[in-house]
């Protein structure tokens, strides 16, 4: 298979990867919502919450996950230069820290699929922003293929980090009113 079609599936699956992520802890905040409701209410919303999330998690988030890693190493089996360069040293530590992330949603999830969580909406919303921290920093640094122009990525996460936090503060503020 050539190199561009390899490039074009790891796309592709980094695209339902990050869908199914930004997806499933929004999910997380509807069932540990769904878990503070009457009785009543609960015993509907929760079964097809969680029917939903299992759907997710193992049909497109855990596959796509997997599947982007493939084709990932693929295509730096074509291009092992890239291995020697800054750039890549800093994008492959941010998907480190993806995977990272893939994992503690991992823990999230099946401790809600058991009906329990230490987590609040509030919280949940913010965790859900760590993944486009994540994708902001990852897609920045592979388009642009340069660590100094990553200080001005950090310097723009942060401020989109606290743009985000700004948002999940008003959003509250706005729910509760």
């Amino acid at each position: 298979m050539g190199f561009e079609y390899i490039k074009a599936l790891h796309i592709i699956f980094v695209v339902t990867w990050f869908a199914g992520l930004f997806y499933i802890v929004r999910l997380f905040i509807y069932q540990t919502e769904a878990m503070e409701r009457p009785e009543s209410e609960r015993a509907i919303l929760k079964p097809q919450l969680d029917l939903m999330a299992s759907r997710l998690w193992y049909i497109i988030t855990w596959p796509s996950a997997i599947l982007t890693l493939i084709f990932g190493i693929w295509i730096l089996s074509y291009r092992m230069g890239y291995l020697q360069l800054g750039f890549m040293h800093a994008k492959l530590g941010f998907v480190v820290l993806l995977y990272g992330y893939h994992l503690g949603c991992h823990f999230i999830f099946k401790e809600i699929q058991k009906g329990r969580t230490r987590w609040s909406s509030t919280q949940l919303r913010i965790w859900n922003e760590v993944s486009t921290l994540l994708l902001f920093a990852i897609v920045f640094l592979i388009v642009l293929k340069s660590t100094l122009s990553m200080v001005w990525g950090i310097v723009s996460l942060v401020g989109l980090g606290v743009l985000l936090m700004l948002g999940i503060k008003i959003y509250k503020k706005y729910r509760t009113n």
